[in-house]
């Protein structure tokens, strides 16, 4: 059965919208519509991200000019924040002490500096 250029085109679209809000959710960008939280993974964000590129690799030369401006919009727009969000990690390791852990932080965050340390 042959589908419609329009419904492939849909379907396409949609596949990459998949990704993308994976993507801004894996970053801690969106709420995690389960869960209702913020959540965050660098290592799955750069997967979805992978899967977008992989994506325009195999359909270089099938895609309509919209689809591949489309297509490369979204990278591009993940790719930066991706970047982003490295640079926030670096920063913040940077500015703790090495013996300090993230859940360590966290909890200061949260609850102020632990007895006897200056705030």
């Amino acid at each position: 059965m042959a589908e419609s250029n329009e419904k492939l085109t849909a379907l396409f679209m949609q596949l990459a919208i998949t990704f993308q809000a994976a993507a801004w959710q894996q970053m801690g960008k969106i709420k995690n519509p389960i869960t209702d939280k913020i959540e965050r993974n660098l290592e799955q964000a750069r997967y979805s991200i992978d899967m977008l590129e992989m994506l325009r690799a195999k359909t270089r030369g099938n895609l309509s000019e919209d689809e591949t401006k489309f297509l490369g919009h979204v990278i591009s727009e993940l790719q930066l924040n991706f970047v982003d969000e490295l640079k926030k990690d670096e920063s913040a390791r940077a500015g703790a002490p090495a013996s300090e852990t993230k859940a360590e932080a966290k909890t200061e965050a949260k609850t102020g500096p632990a007895k006897g340390e200056n705030p």
